[in-house]
């Protein structure tokens, strides 16, 4: 497999620029869309959070910032990627290359997209004077590898899944926004009992990623051996069990399509 990607490695880099040319394509602010997403949601939440519902944290708009975007990755990911190989069937059917250069074209787009809108992130950090701790971002690089591998195998699994079962668009919308509350995304994981952390990070594969997250850009501190690990290990499983379900569900691919 990873053989036939770096063999189809400029497939790959084409359709990568190809989704992020195309997503706000002929519309008036174009890639200024990248930014503005997430700052919207920023603003909506904040003002929920802060002004409705208070939640009595210091710099809440950071605190939140600093999750939300990840986890903009993550949904992105899981209910996007869940069209992956539906909207190139025609490609699919007609061509032949490693199926699997879809979802990992998908991810590695929305994942540059991520990055890009970290910049925003550091923007705000900085000109707030919340700042950053340089040890600690030291340890960002890691987290971005380990949430990648995570949504990498998401994508497998849900864009095979996809072919076979075309109500899972819906499904996983649903279970997106679920996944979102039962995430310290708008709250901290403090907020849990204590008695329940071992099964809350445990269960929940996001909540360590997310995190990490907080640790290095809002607490500004290295992030916590154990749950970093703990995210590390579930980001190579869930790469591994995605290439395993994709490359055993893909041999019907033509025929359901």
């Amino acid at each position: 497999m990873f053989r036939n990607i770096y063999e189809y490695r400029e497939m790959i880099r084409s359709l990568i620029a190809r989704d992020l040319k195309g997503r706000y394509k002929n519309s008036a602010l174009g890639f200024l869309w990248t930014f503005l997403n997430p700052l919207f949601q920023l603003i909506i939440y904040t003002v929920v959070f802060s002004v409705i519902i208070p939640m009595n944290v210091d710099k809440y708009y950071i605190h939140l910032f600093v999750a939300l975007v990840p986890w903009i990755f993550f949904s992105a990911c899981m209910t996007g990627g869940s069209r992956v190989i539906m909207d190139q069937q025609d490609m699919v059917k007609k061509i032949y290359f490693p199926r699997e250069i879809l979802p990992i074209a998908f991810t590695t787009s929305q994942f540059v997209n991520m990055l890009l809108t970290f910049l925003v992130v550091f923007a705000v950090l900085i000109f707030s004077g919340h700042g950053v701790s340089f040890v600690a971002i030291l340890f960002l690089p890691l987290v971005f590898l380990v949430q990648y591998l995570f949504c990498l195998g998401i994508v497998m699994i849900c864009s095979a899944i996809t072919v076979y079962l075309r109500d899972m668009e819906m499904i996983l919308g649903v279970i997106a926004f679920g996944w979102m509350y039962a995430t310290p995304v708008i709250y901290s994981a403090d907020l849990v009992p204590q008695e329940y952390h071992r099964i809350y990070f445990l269960v929940n594969p996001m909540t360590p990623i997310i995190t990490a997250y907080r640790s290095i850009l809002y607490y500004k501190e290295i992030p916590e051996m154990g749950y970093l690990l703990q995210a590390g290990v579930v980001g190579v499983i869930g790469v591994l069990l995605g290439i395993v379900i994709f490359k055993k569900l893909q041999r019907r691919f033509v025929e359901e399509l």
